[in-house]
């Protein structure tokens, strides 16, 4: 378990979230996940199906150790029994995986749920499920067709019209699948206010780059949004209740940042 800044706070101030798998073929997964959270990652999903336990397992307390200094958040995906060995503030489950009421008791009692997000009914399910924290939506521009077609900026709209990003007392979701620096406009005049990527950044020849790019454009969004500040100020007493004098903040962190 991480000791930070509550758990769901840094999920409700989070904009960026990456999702990875192990690297095992650069063989670079330390320097990359260092790179990414310092460029401005806020949450990393480890999804690797083709990785053993035990390689995701070192991945996650790499991820874990590196995250510690960034105060960022480390997800693992679908598997239970790994989130609970590894003792994972965040667990992420598809829109077919279990249910989040089962899901929790492999988790400490801190630990938050989020939920894939491929349809209008996805969305209203997992908005209505008190053990879901967060939701991602999409895939807005590639990846997987549901339905015959991809979700696509329609989705995006409908989880904004439902879970308005600027209500404090909305959950968070992330758009998320195919988006880029080169598309992200099209997402945050959907509606967005926090993207997932993955090529984004894993393919990037600069990773840091990648993510400072993205995270740059994504608080800007949040700036030129007057309820975002609602959000912010809204968070900032959730989900720190736990483990406070563990806090160990990064140098020159001298209070919130949007």
């Amino acid at each position: 378990m991480t000791a930070l800044k509550g758990i769901l706070t840094r999920l409700k101030l989070a904009k960026l979230m990456l999702i990875t798998d192990d690297r095992a073929e650069a063989g670079d997964f330390d320097e990359f996940a260092d790179a990414a959270l310092a460029g401005g990652v806020d949450l990393v999903q480890l999804r690797d199906d083709k990785a053993k336990r035990r390689a995701l397992r070192s991945a996650l307390e790499t991820l874990r150790t590196i995250a510690f200094r960034y105060q960022g958040l480390v997800a693992v995906y679908d598997d239970l029994d790994l989130a609970h060995d590894f003792g994972a503030d965040v667990l992420h489950l598809p829109d077919r995986g279990p249910a989040a009421k089962k899901a929790k008791r492999y988790l400490h009692r801190y630990a938050i749920i989020g939920r894939s997000c491929h349809s209008e009914a996805d969305i209203d399910a997992a908005l209505a499920d008190d053990d879901v924290a967060y939701l991602s939506v999409g895939p807005v521009f590639d990846g997987f067709t549901f339905f015959g077609h991809t979700p696509g900026l329609e989705l995006v709209r409908y989880a904004a019209r439902l879970a308005p990003p600027s209500d404090p007392k909305a959950k968070p979701w992330f758009a998320v699948g195919g988006i880029t620096i080169g598309n992200v406009d099209e997402v945050l005049d959907a509606g967005a206010r926090r993207v997932a990527v993955g090529r984004a950044i894993t393919a990037a020849p600069d990773a840091g780059e990648a993510a400072r790019v993205l995270k740059d454009r994504l608080r800007e969004a949040w700036n030129d949004d007057p309820g975002m500040e609602q959000v912010v100020f809204g968070s900032l007493g959730e989900g720190t209740s736990f483990n406070t004098a563990a806090f160990e903040p990064r140098p020159g962190d001298d209070g919130p940042r949007v």
